[in-house]
């Protein structure tokens, strides 16, 4: 068998906001209600889990996703047309700038809850 990522659980302050961010901005649905989690499901069948950190304190993660060159275009669209901050890298040095690593394109920005969100257009390494 070959080991796959299924899904993965996104701390929120409040999983609505937080899934219907992440899903606007990337061009995906919500899906239904899943016990406490919405699901939030990627190309490839991975979902993002959004659930309500209820009195815990968020600690932002990071999660990257590979589009293609036309799905970056109509991404970094919407970043720019809602005016979040963006950076070319990680660590947010290199503000309003995306980076041109690997030969492809990639920008990182964060999430109302802190959670640090990257897109690329080639794997790194590749």
């Amino acid at each position: 068998m070959s080991i796959q990522l299924n899904h993965t659980i996104v701390a929120a302050r409040d999983k609505v906001a937080a899934a219907e961010f992440v899903a606007g901005i990337l061009g995906l649905k919500v899906s239904p209600p899943f016990g406490p989690f919405l699901p939030v499901e990627t190309a490839n069948g991975v979902t993002l889990d959004f659930m309500d950190a209820g009195a815990n304190r968020v600690v932002p993660q990071h999660y990257a996703f590979l589009v293609s060159e036309e799905e970056f275009d109509e991404i970094f669209a919407r970043i720019q047309e809602a005016g979040i901050p963006y950076y070319a890298d990680p660590a947010h040095h290199e503000a309003g700038e995306i980076n041109h690593l690997d030969g492809g394109r990639g920008a990182y920005f964060d999430d109302p809850d802190g959670h640090k969100l990257e897109i690329i257009t080639r794997p790194y390494g590749g």
